[in-house]
């Protein structure tokens, strides 16, 4: 590549939601890359092919730890765009509030997105407030040792969260997803994200219209509930999975954020 390309070259860092793996953004990454941009894709702990199990993450920190390493092992001076899709919106507020000097700008993927007035697990609680079991459809929720564990039900994922995917994108979901957990119950006990380091970082949130996982609405009310600007992009038709519904149009996006964002470092 040109050293006139690599100017312009950003570096994606692409975090998956709850029971989901790298895997999910095999459409995503290549389109990101065939753009001339460095894309890095990882699996949390217990997560896609990280050999931990869920039963053995005792806390939040620990299921971030390989986001956490990834931005701690980053040469200095350079800044990543960091993308948090769904649960991952809060993986991605863990590590711009420890490494706010390495992190562009924190996208926010139909994703939790925290405030810095409340505790880490107010927006969560606030969501499953606002949905009802029934939502859950044959989604097993279970109580193991400190923590709550979720396993998405084949209904749910084809209804909820996959309903604009191909079905072939379905199966693929079916046969890789893992036992997963919100950590509600560590989250709850941890200090507020600060000011100076989640609060210090700027901010986007794409909006995914057909969303029936984290709906309009609440993904309305999370960027309200913020308390600061929020830059606000929205892609119509997608579902939860839009980098598996509309890669190209999610593509798009991110270029533009990145553009308004990452400038030259």
């Amino acid at each position: 590549m040109g050293s006139g390309n690599c100017v312009d070259m950003k570096h994606y860092v692409l975090v998956h939601g709850v029971c989901h793996g790298a895997w999910s953004w095999y459409k995503l990454k290549p389109l990101l890359e065939s753009a001339g941009h460095q894309v890095t894709v990882l699996d949390l702990a217990a997560s896609g092919s990280n050999m931990k199990k869920i039963e053995d993450v005792d806390t939040f920190l620990e299921y971030s730890e390989p986001l956490l390493e990834l931005l701690a092992t980053l040469p200095p001076n350079e800044k990543v765009i960091l993308v948090g899709h769904s649960l991952g919106g809060l993986n991605i507020a863990l590590a711009m509030d420890k490494f706010p000097d390495k992190v562009a700008v924190g996208v926010f993927l139909t994703a939790v997105i925290p405030d810095i007035e409340h505790k880490p697990s107010y927006v969560l609680e606030k969501y499953i407030e606002s949905t009802p079991m029934e939502n859950w459809l044959e989604s097993e929720l279970s109580q193991r040792g400190k923590k709550s564990i979720i396993v998405f039900g084949h209904k749910f994922l084809s209804n909820k969260l996959y309903q604009a995917c191909s079905v072939e994108d379905r199966e693929l979901a079916k046969i890789l997803l893992r036992p997963g957990s919100f950590f509600i119950e560590d989250l709850s006990k941890q200090k507020n994200f600060s000011k100076q380091g989640y609060g210090s970082v700027p901010l986007a949130f794409i909006v995914c219209t057909e969303d029936l996982a984290i709906p309009l609405k609440f993904q309305h009310w999370m960027i309200q509930n913020v308390g600061i600007n929020v830059d606000v992009q929205e892609i119509k038709g997608a579902d939860h999975t839009a980098m598996l519904s509309k890669p190209q149009q999610l593509c798009d996006s991110l270029l533009h954020i990145a553009i308004k964002y990452a400038g030259i470092h």
